[in-house]
């Protein structure tokens, strides 16, 4: 009995000892679960797989290998083993294996992790690619990192994902006209879109300023055309015409074999490069290439123009038979390197004034009996729609190819808001939705003070995640056509590829979710946390992310009984726990709106995990003789910008150049005039009031600033006048209009603004914007 004892207790002891020599496996909740796009349906089991030097990849084709090849080479990176990529039948245990699942969906597949062993099935390449960045993101975010990341456990937990995308198209234009981007950043471009399960390049390669590919039956298109003066020193709106006499040296082009190799590389990351070749406009680089192209037997010679260019009138010839054989040369060279089912167009924003007067153009129209022309627009889009699909392809366009009929295989790129899309659905044309409101990456997404250059608007993350392809107001039918989504990175005010990644990331993971995650199970809140992880995961990829959601912004409310401004601190991120000081005071949590009744400096952060995060925010809100006090005013302001309400002008609260940030009120064609009562007799000296100036929206500085004073609100005297002519401005700027006197005393100050009149160069409506008055 003692023997048995005594062997009995052996055992134990050696199986507690070995025990000791197993490693303990970390457990998982749902909250470890941070993949973006979310999957359609992920069951958490209990357990997890470790990767370490003996773990294989089971693969049965080239396509296999390279998606598996996707995370072994992040493996010999950071933890300084790469797992052995092997064929069919040769392991079990400790591997990855690759099953081809044919029932399964274009780019769907299902992930299956068990303690010792996961399986990726997919019907199709991109599937397996997709399965693989979903178990990257399961990973810890170091798996991303350019160095050996030591002691880090490489385990992912037990875990049941099946997963397809929303939308087949799920795409990222990106302007390399305007400012040229050399491959190997447009392969970093292509690398990140796979990663967030994008699908489409949209690659808008011929605009105004650039022509970007070689086409070998034309090289002054290159020569010529890829190249314009270097006035990079200037605002884009300000920047001279330069002449035919002077070299151009901004500037760039592809070659065939580069961009062969960029779509390859595309290929391997199961995404479609679709080109874009600009018609009838946007090609002044076309035509400063071959002036024939343009209206007229003998049209005057242009350069490549070097920044903005409005309205765009040198556009191609529609009536002229040359011109489309030039672009059907074009067409076929572009297409003999491009495979891509889609052939983009682009058809917007052509003014037609030389179309009125050509005689080529007219005689065009009376030959096919045009009634327009827009109908000679829709001639030329009809007519080149014709030519693709003769060589299956499909002609995309943006919005503006509906004016005048649609061609009948054409496909629609819906811009302007979703009207274009909607009419295109309704006649059964395909159509892919990018409204400006959501999806210009070339907006601002924070504060502009606090934000590089953009070209305006603004667009902050949680409004990119809003943004669903298929409109409510659609029918089913209607929604059928849509195939999907896409950003727009126009690159006007983007010079570098640094700034480039800021106005992608993290806005593309908010799309990514858009376009691929069912619309039922997208949550902001939800979202918000897991992209904080995705933001890890590029700070090890070294990309120059917009941390613009960690921005705090302030409103105000005015209580008029007591004479105070409430300030409301807010953030993007849902529950964020924002810190405040005021005029120095010892730090507290921001629960309520700060109630103030004098001159206040708010300084307040973000914190995350106790610790301050993104750019802190200061700001003086100064209080003058007309804060909280009631305005009336003799014409209201434009319905689209009322501000924030009838108090604005007296909020303490100052606008910035993105006029839609809440704080402008705006008059269009029509002058302001506003009466503030003080409520008693008042000593006052100086009256200022803030304007924007951004010719670009045509909102324009007032030509005159008047103010008025009265004792009783019936009788004004003149205190004073500030004039300012009209000038051209290419920057957008705030400015005040001073109005200095001899110390006065009034109950009620009347301000009048004179709305811009007359455009020396411009046609069209002008706006006044106006965001305070200051009475001292």
């Amino acid at each position: 009995m003692k023997t048995l004892f005594k062997a009995f207790t052996l055992v134990i002891v050696m199986m507690a000892l070995n025990s000791c020599n197993v490693p303990s496996q970390k457990v998982f909740t749902e909250n470890d679960i941070q993949i973006i796009p979310k999957p359609v349906s992920t069951v958490l089991g209990e357990g997890s797989f470790t990767f370490n030097k003996n773990t294989k990849f089971q693969v049965t084709s080239e396509d296999q290998r390279s998606a598996a090849a996707a995370l072994t080479d992040r493996f010999s990176i950071v933890a300084g083993f790469s797992p052995e990529i092997i064929t069919e039948g040769q392991s079990a245990n400790n591997a990855v294996i690759f099953v081809v699942d044919e029932k399964l969906k274009e780019d769907a597949y299902e992930l299956s992790i068990k303690k010792d062993q996961i399986n990726i099935k997919a019907g199709q390449p991109g599937g397996f690619l997709y399965g693989v960045q979903t178990l990257r993101q399961l990973l810890p975010t170091a798996i991303e990192s350019q160095n050996i990341e030591p002691d880090i456990d490489w385990s992912v937990p037990v875990i049941k994902v099946k997963d397809h995308p929303r939308f087949k198209w799920r795409g990222l234009m990106l302007d390399v006209s305007r400012h040229f981007f050399k491959k190997d950043y447009i392969k970093e471009v292509i690398d990140g879109l796979a990663r967030h399960k994008m699908n489409v390049l949209h690659f808008h390669l011929v605009d105004d300023q650039g022509w970007r590919i070689e086409i070998k039956k034309y090289p002054k298109l290159t020569e010529i055309g890829a190249w314009r003066v270097d006035h990079e020193d200037k605002h884009w709106n300000a920047r001279p015409k330069a002449s035919r006499d002077e070299k151009g040296t901004y500037g760039g082009f592809y070659t065939q074999d580069d961009i062969r190799e960029i779509i390859a590389y595309a290929q391997s990351k199961n995404i479609e490069v679709v080109p874009e070749i600009e018609m009838p406009a946007h090609v002044s680089s076309a035509i400063a290439s071959y002036p024939e192209l343009a209206c007229f037997d003998n049209p005057v010679p242009i350069s490549v123009p070097s920044g903005g260019v409005w309205p765009i009138t040198d556009i191609y010839c529609a009536g002229k038979e040359h011109t489309f054989e030039f672009l059907e040369n074009v067409l076929l060279e572009v297409m003999e390197l491009f495979p891509s089912k889609y052939i983009h167009i682009g058809g917007d924003e052509a003014t037609k004034t030389n179309w009125k007067k050509c005689p080529h153009c007219q005689r065009r129209m009376k030959t096919e009996n045009l009634k327009s022309e827009e109908e000679l627009q829709s001639y030329f889009i009809r007519r080149m729609e014709r030519f693709l699909s003769i060589h299956d392809r499909v002609l995309i366009g943006w919005d503006e190819i509906l004016e005048g009929g649609l061609a009948p295989g054409a496909t629609v790129m819906s811009w302007r808001g979703v009207k274009g899309g909607l009419e295109a659905a309704n006649d059964g044309h395909e159509v892919v939705m990018t409204p400006n409101s959501h999806c210009y990456f070339d907006h601002y997404q924070g504060p502009q003070g606090d934000e590089p250059l953009a070209i305006g608007g603004y667009l902050p993350l949680n409004k990119v995640y809003q943004f669903d392809p298929v409109v409510e107001s659609m029918t089913e039918e209607q929604a059928s056509y849509v195939l999907g989504g896409q950003a727009n990175l126009w690159a006007e005010y983007i010079p570098t590829t640094s700034h480039s990644e800021y106005m992608i990331y993290p806005r593309l993971a908010a799309l990514s979710e858009a376009v691929w995650s069912p619309k039922e199970s997208r949550d902001w809140q939800d979202f918000s946390t897991r992209v904080q992880t995705m933001f890890e995961r590029y700070d090890y990829q070294r990309i120059n992310y917009a941390k613009s959601a960690y921005l705090i912004t302030a409103k105000s409310d005015i209580d008029i009984s007591t004479q105070t401004v409430g300030i409301t601190l807010e953030n993007e991120l849902l529950n964020p726990d924002i810190r405040y000081e005021t005029n120095g005071s010892a730090p507290k949590h921001y629960t309520e709106p700060i109630k103030l009744s004098e001159t206040t400096t708010i300084k307040a952060s973000l914190y995350k995990n106790d610790q301050p995060v993104g750019k802190a925010f200061t700001k003086t809100f100064d209080f003058h003789k007309g804060t909280a006090k009631k305005v009336t005013y003799t014409d209201p302001p434009h319905e689209k910008y009322q501000g924030a309400g009838d108090y604005t002008l007296v909020n303490v609260l100052r606008g910035t150049t993105n006029f839609h940030d809440g704080q402008w009120q705006g008059w269009l064609d029509q002058d302001m005039e506003v009466v503030i009562e003080l409520g008693a007799l008042t000593n006052l000296s100086k009256v200022t009031m803030g304007v924007l100036e951004s010719q670009g929206p045509a909102i324009y500085s007032p030509t005159s600033m008047e103010v008025y004073l009265s004792e009783d609100g019936k009788t004004f005297t003149k205190a004073g006048t500030y004039d300012r002519p009209f000038a051209q401005n290419g920057t957008p700027e705030l400015q005040d209009f001073v109005v200095s006197f001899e110390e006065q005393q009034a109950t009620h100050v009347k301000v009048k603004a004179t709305c811009l009149k007359e455009h020396p160069f411009k046609e069209g409506s002008f706006w006044l914007f106006v965001d305070e008055i200051v009475l001292e």
